[in-house]
């Protein structure tokens, strides 16, 4: 089986990579752009090719190198609040490179099982007594990125439909975990603890909106989920994918402050708080697993303990460096 994932060397897509590898019979292929070190461990266990698929020869060139019985579109802009700052460049990154993915699989008539990932933030603006959001709820993007990530969404649809192509859809909550970019909140928080606990910080940990509830996943558990989309999910379709729960954003702070031995004065940043925000919001997964028998396994606690012992790792004390 030739896997391709592109993205392979961000967040998801590393920890993808990881998760395939445990799996028989795999031969896997990656689409990079930029710093490769979530790649490292798998020098010698997948092959790369680097490149920015919102150019329409890279796209080719690296759909000739995997020659793909399955992909994983994992590549583009994944960060909400960056959209605000730039717009276009969300908008671009992540519908150009799907329209150059997904036009040249038609144009060679592939038969490869393509997982084109969509995003709970395609919702938007829920009202909290319509939670949780099904795959029926009307989608109400409140941020670039959300318009972003439901045109890829409905671009898969149209690809399934026009051309045939074996595309199933999905869209995942947050998912956590280490390795994840600093820019997101439990990363952020895990972050400022082990400089706090390394002497390279002030025992002061800037904070946004504490109040908002959101469904978390471990990134393990979700890219698991994403194996078994490609495996078991319905061509044309769409799914949810999450824990189904709401979880304050204090909890997981308070959680992360658990872990350290250290006291630490919490402020809020009126710079970390976004235009829009939401005050609750999950998701029902039922339909994606009563198709494929998914369940999260990994708890929220091991999440977080994971998350901060990365970064414990990643940073040295002053008398270390």
């Amino acid at each position: 089986m030739r896997v391709l994932i592109t993205g392979m060397n961000g967040f998801a897509g590393s920890h993808l990579a990881d998760y395939l590898l445990t799996l028989p019979n795999i031969e896997l292929f990656g689409g990079v752009f930029g710093n490769c070190d979530n790649l490292a461990h798998l020098k010698d266990r997948a092959t790369w090719q680097e490149g920015n698929l919102t150019d329409p020869r890279v796209a080719q060139t690296l759909l000739d190198f995997a020659q793909p019985d399955s992909i994983y579109h994992l590549a583009g802009q994944a960060f909400p609040p960056i959209s605000w700052q730039d717009p276009w460049a969300t908008i671009e990154i992540n519908i150009r490179s799907q329209v150059n993915l997904l036009n040249l699989c038609a144009q060679k008539k592939s038969t490869a099982r393509i997982l084109v990932i969509g995003s709970i933030e395609e919702y938007g603006r829920v009202d909290p007594r319509a939670m949780p959001v099904t795959e029926a709820t009307p989608l109400r993007p409140d941020s670039p990125y959300g318009v972003s990530k439901i045109a890829q969404d409905f671009l898969g649809l149209q690809y399934f439909q026009s051309h045939h192509l074996h595309i199933v859809r999905v869209r995942p909550s947050n998912h956590i975990g280490p390795r994840q970019n600093e820019q997101f909140v439990t990363s952020n928080f895990a972050k400022q603890i082990a400089e706090i606990e390394a002497g390279a910080r002030e025992p002061i940990l800037s904070v946004g909106n504490l109040t908002a509830r959101r469904d978390f996943t471990d990134v393990r558990d979700m890219m698991r989920a994403y194996v078994l989309a490609l495996e078991r999910g319905a061509p044309g379709e769409v799914y949810n994918i999450g824990s189904g729960r709401a979880v304050p954003i204090q909890e997981l702070l308070n959680l992360l402050l658990k872990q350290s031995a250290r006291a630490i004065e919490v402020r809020q940043d009126p710079a970390r708080l976004r235009p829009s925000d939401t005050p609750i919001f999950y998701c029902d997964a039922s339909k994606f697993r009563a198709q494929t028998g998914w369940q999260p396994e990994i708890s929220l606690e091991q999440s977080l303990r994971d998350i901060l012992d990365y970064w414990r790792a990643q940073i040295q004390s002053p008398k270390e460096k």
